[in-house]
């Protein structure tokens, strides 16, 4: 895990550096910067609007009395997003993009989810009712 994150923190900068030199003198440095600060300003709009719908859904599921699972995943999603736009790159805003995008941040989740629920067990809370000829120990449990 480690050894992939240190390689998307060495290669994500480089490859954004050379797409900003390639776009930029092609159209030039003005013009770069102004879709950079457009970029940058809309995505943080977007990001703030749909934050609020997500935290929004979020209580509504609460106050519903089921559990949010999809609207947190939604909100993670959307708080990544505003993160990657508001960093400078072509290829970044791209990808914040498509996850305020609804289509692809359900399409995100969904695999998000399956992942998780791969790698996450959950540990139920309290006694557990033991059958005839069972025996319930600490054993039982695994801890993640």
């Amino acid at each position: 895990m480690f050894l992939k994150l240190l390689t998307i923190f060495i290669l994500v900068p480089i490859l954004e550096l050379s797409l900003l030199l390639r776009i930029g003198s092609k159209i030039g440095f003005e013009a770069t910067l102004a879709i950079i600060l457009l970029t940058a300003f809309i995505g943080a709009i977007l990001t703030r609007t749909q934050g609020s719908r997500a935290l929004s859904n979020f209580r509504n599921a609460l106050a519903g009395g089921k559990l949010p699972h999809r609207e947190a995943l939604d909100g993670l999603l959307i708080l990544l997003a505003g993160a990657v736009l508001l960093t400078p790159g072509f290829l970044t805003d791209t990808a914040g993009f498509l996850l305020l995008f609804a289509p692809t941040r359900a399409a995100i989740r969904k695999r998000l989810s399956t992942y998780l629920q791969k790698r996450i067990q959950i540990i139920p809370s309290g006694p557990q009712q033991s059958g005839p000829g069972q025996k319930s120990s600490d054993s039982d449990f695994i801890d993640v």
